[in-house]
């Protein structure tokens, strides 16, 4: 067995694999997205049951085998439990997620994004904020951490508007969910957002057709 390796992370996604395993997708600070078996997980008192569920973030003991990383054991300091109860917030956390899994790879520097994905799970708990002004913020952060975007809005919005699309690009992660904007800014970041989508955003996410079949959509 090689020498155990420590990570911090989240779960991305989980699958079954045999009878009792699961092949999670992690995205690490250290590493960046790699995937990994949890071995006996799906047994009713195996220690990787939580361990191995999508939104666990914690850090993780693995080893590397030939071919892939395997759980060892997991500290699990979060499990984001209140987004699995509403079928608006499981849509919403599975867009964030399937967004993650989309845009890191394994080797790239993966902090920017942790933080980002666990910030805005954090802020779509939060009633004070609009959980459409959550996924417009985390998409538009997740473009400027990948590369892809422009700070200049496509379309003419207000100056409101153009200050949050500036904000939301350069402002601390940590600090990215401390405001609020009107109804006008919103529905102007929503016309934004869907061309900044179609330029930059490659890729199919069932969430967001499902958000989009629920109404929950710009």
């Amino acid at each position: 067995m090689s020498d155990i390796i420590t990570l911090t992370g989240m779960v991305l996604s989980a699958m079954p694999i045999g009878e009792f395993d699961k092949r999670v997708v992690l995205l690490t600070r250290e590493r960046g997205q790699i995937a990994a078996f949890a071995k006996g997980a799906r047994r009713p008192n195996s220690h990787l049951l939580g361990a191995s569920r999508p939104m666990a973030f914690g850090t993780f003991s693995l080893y590397e085998g030939r071919s892939s990383y395997n759980i060892k054991s997991a500290e699990i300091t979060a499990y984001f439990d209140e987004l699995t109860k509403d079928l608006e917030d499981i849509s919403y956390s599975s867009y964030f997620l399937e967004i993650a899994a989309a845009y890191t790879v394994e080797g790239m520097e993966g902090t920017p994004m942790m933080k980002l994905l666990y910030q805005s799970l954090r802020a779509l708990m939060r009633p004070s904020i609009p959980k459409l002004l959550v996924r417009y913020v985390y998409e538009l952060r997740t473009m400027v951490i990948n590369g892809v975007y422009s700070l200049e809005p496509p379309v003419e919005v207000s100056e409101s508007t153009a200050y949050t699309i500036y904000h939301v690009g350069t402002a601390p992660i940590e600090k990215l969910y401390t405001f609020t904007v009107s109804p006008q800014v919103l529905e102007e970041l929503g016309r934004c957002l869907a061309i900044y989508r179609q330029r930059y955003l490659e890729g199919q996410f069932t969430s967001l057709d499902i958000l989009r079949s629920l109404g929950y959509n710009e």
